[in-house]
């Protein structure tokens, strides 16, 4: 049996919970878990905001942990090897996209926390291929975040080949954006923040960004004017989006990689003149889950986290919520 913690319906607290996984498939692993992150989709997950939450539901896809069983046909992985799992568990493995090397767009691909149990467990499964090894040298208690909120950033670098010169502006310093501006500092970009915080301006500093503007400020987007050659907007809400675009360079790109779930009020003809394009691109593949550690390690870039035991889970979920973590949040059973 695998104890967890679940939510039966939408929006309710978490409760103890056990379910028996049944038989171990060939090509998959059991992961006995040591530490998993909070990310705002588990939040979102939770209260069924996207509509295709199960529930009993257990949250949690940013998981770190040692193989504690593998499946008969599990070869690159040893018992006690210690791993992590992100957003996806499972994938097709015959589409064009995952022969492609393009796991993270493959149609049949299988959420983590989307029809089956996550993290927020003693253990949890997932088929190998979705699994990346953990470099020894990456600190396991604050690795957990990089499997979602760290992979979703460094995606668009390799995704859009972002040029080392390259200017590049970040919206929103949170569970995202902090980890965006470190990636973006180390990849030799010059890096903005773009913050409605004044108290963030010098976190946002020491985080990587050579300049701050305050969004809330009209003249400081207007000094910005065909500036950036990539915006990475991590946040969640509405915005002013042409006043953003206005901020790109010609050929630059507006690149969502949060949830916006408003529709785009966009205006097409400073795209068309400009040649500027509007995309957005989901987590990573795990091969580029393994660069993206390999980058980590080679430049000692960690996620900023506060940690949590297990059995605050509830208490850890309202924090998340009060927009006042600093700034991914980690569940311990150690």
């Amino acid at each position: 049996m695998i104890k967890a913690y679940a939510a039966f319906e939408a929006s309710g607290e978490l409760q103890p919970f056990e379910y028996d996984p049944g038989l171990l498939g060939a090509h998959d692993v059991e992961i006995a878990i040591e530490h998993c992150g909070i990310c705002h989709s588990d939040l979102s997950m939770l209260h069924n905001e996207w509509g295709i939450t199960r529930y009993p539901f257990v949250p949690g896809h940013e998981i770190i942990g040692t193989i504690a069983a593998k499946g008969d046909h599990v070869h690159h992985f040893q018992l006690g090897q210690r791993v992590g799992l992100g957003w996806h568990a499972g994938y097709c493995m015959t589409c064009h996209s995952c022969m492609s090397g393009d796991h993270n767009l493959c149609a049949q691909a299988e959420s983590t926390i989307v029809g089956r149990h996550g993290g927020f467990a003693d253990k949890v499964r997932a088929n190998a291929a979705s699994v990346v090894a953990l470099p020894n040298s990456i600190q396991a208690q604050s690795a957990g975040p990089l499997f979602c909120g760290g992979i979703t950033v460094f995606n668009p670098l390799l995704q859009f080949n972002i040029q080392p010169t390259a200017k590049v502006a970040v919206i929103g310093i949170g569970g995202l954006g902090h980890i965006a501006l470190q990636f973006l500092k180390a990849w030799g970009c010059q890096v903005t923040a773009f913050t409605s915080s004044d108290d963030k301006k010098i976190e946002a500093l020491e985080l990587g960004a050579h300049q701050v503007l305050n969004t809330r400020n009209p003249t400081e987007l207007e000094t910005a004017a065909s500036q950036f050659d990539l915006i990475l907007s991590t946040v969640n809400v509405k915005l002013d989006w042409n006043a953003y675009i206005a901020t790109l360079r010609p050929k630059g790109r507006l690149h969502f990689v949060g949830a916006t779930l408003e529709p785009l009020d966009i205006g097409v003809f400073p795209l068309i003149a400009g040649q500027r394009s509007i995309s957005g691109s989901p987590a990573g593949s795990p091969a580029s889950l393994k660069t993206m550690l390999d980058f980590t390690e080679q430049h000692h870039i960690q996620p900023v986290i506060e940690i949590f035991r297990f059995d605050q889970v509830n208490e850890a979920l309202a924090r998340l919520a009060s927009g006042k973590a600093k700034y991914r949040i980690v569940l311990s059973n150690q």
